[in-house]
């Protein structure tokens, strides 16, 4: 039993200095931060309407859109990259698989595109 106790050590203490350090820096972060926000940090950043409004005002549904095609073409790029570097051993079928992929994310793109989806007016 001791043996055993003696492998697991190890383990033991990184999450020991994990949980400490994880304490520490939220303890820290809590004593020495920052509470007087200047004008820049609660003006209006990326979503149109400013950070400390009320929740249930209505904003253009456009950034909605924006995420979602940031979305689908991060993922394109998370299956695009694994198939890439696998290139050799998948074949024809992952070839085409992929192609096909590709395609209806284009034919995608290309329909929001031509509806105005990126335009900002």
């Amino acid at each position: 039993m001791e043996d055993l106790l003696r492998e697991y050590l190890p383990i033991v203490i990184f999450l020991a200095v994990a949980v400490g350090l994880g304490l520490a820096f939220l303890i820290a972060a809590a004593v020495l931060a920052v509470r007087n926000p200047d004008p820049e940090k609660v003006s209006a950043y990326e979503c149109g309407f400013n950070a400390f409004d009320d929740a249930r005002m209505k904003f253009d549904v456009r950034f909605y859109l924006v995420s979602i095609l940031f979305i689908i073409f991060d993922l394109e790029i998370a299956f695009l990259f694994p198939w890439a570097v696998a290139f050799k051993d998948v074949g024809m079928v992952g070839f085409w698989s992929m192609m096909v992929f590709l395609g209806v994310l284009t034919i995608g793109f290309a329909y929001e595109w031509k509806k105005g989806a990126l335009e900002w007016e």
